[in-house]
């Protein structure tokens, strides 16, 4: 399923795009991918990396070498880290985690792999995804990569996007059900 189209409406999508076509070009994919993944792990962890990525008073000069550093420290490849420098100066670092998630299911389509993606209200582990990737592929029949998001208000629980069905197990919208249900 290419999901090509959409991303490339969204200006995350836009970004995302214009990586995995510099990555494709390099041969590149799998360290940019790689890059990708070590960044969106740092976020999840990192209260300073979150505050830096959508600081609105940072100048694009401080917020530039704050995000150079940050790539340096995290061992990022050539091609994310020019990446981050450009939407440093730009003042478009809240968009990673987008980018991230498009570039995930633009190599995933590029793959033929199917993508999920799955919003928690915590952040998943390593062994928490790959239990998840394992019951996708049991549900869907083939190998299923795993882009992940976080939302602390669906209070617990997980809500998966594969394509155009959805998978609702929010603890937020139980609730909602219940309410509704209790009204008669």
């Amino acid at each position: 399923m290419d999901h090509s189209s959409g991303i490339r409406a969204s200006l995350a999508g836009r970004y995302a795009t214009a990586l995995f076509a510099l990555a494709k070009e390099n041969s590149s994919i799998d360290s940019v991918q790689s890059s990708l993944d070590t960044l969106s792990a740092a976020l999840a962890e990192s209260d300073d990396l979150r505050a830096l990525t959508s600081s609105p008073v940072l100048s694009r000069d401080d917020a530039g070498k704050a995000i150079a550093a940050t790539a340096k420290s995290l061992g990022l490849d050539t091609l994310s880290t020019n990446m981050l420098g450009v939407l440093a100066a730009n003042r478009r670092l809240e968009q990673i985690p987008g980018i991230i998630r498009a570039f995930s299911t633009l190599t995933s389509d590029h793959r033929g792999e199917i993508t999920a993606e799955v919003t928690s209200a915590h952040p998943l582990d390593a062994k928490q995804i790959a239990a998840l990737k394992a019951q996708l592929k049991k549900r869907v029949g083939s190998d299923v990569s795993v882009s992940t998001a976080v939302d602390p208000s669906i209070l617990g629980g997980l809500v998966v996007q594969i394509g155009s069905q959805m998978i609702d197990s929010s603890i937020k919208t139980r609730l909602n059900t219940l309410s509704q249900a209790m009204k008669g």
